[in-house]
């Protein structure tokens, strides 16, 4: 079974989950994680770059700490670590949601 690389959730660093969040197209990624179900397929996102530059923010997000992905067959389905973040920084994804959405 394939597996993708994970960050434990003690060795988050807040700069690193910043520059993650700080591109819009990561940005909007995350959002509609926040507001969709659980176990979201990489082609359930309509984003205004290339498949290639899609799959590059995905493996930023993941590489982070922000996402988790696992297969499911040959799809790559995402989730948004929100309890993690909560945990390790306490309001900061609540608070970048709520300043994207008032933007």
């Amino acid at each position: 079974m394939r597996t993708l690389e994970h960050p434990e959730p003690e060795t988050l660093r807040l700069e690193t989950v910043l520059a993650a969040l700080a591109d819009p197209v990561r940005l909007r990624i995350v959002r509609q994680l926040a507001g969709g179900h659980e176990d979201q397929a990489c082609i359930a996102f309509e984003l205004p770059v290339t498949k290639s530059t899609s799959t590059h923010h995905f493996r930023v997000l993941r590489e982070s700490g922000v996402i988790t992905q696992h297969y499911r067959g040959t799809a790559i389905l995402s989730n948004l670590r929100a309890q993690v973040l909560n945990e390790r920084f306490p309001g900061l994804l609540d608070a970048v949601l709520r300043a994207d959405a008032q933007a």
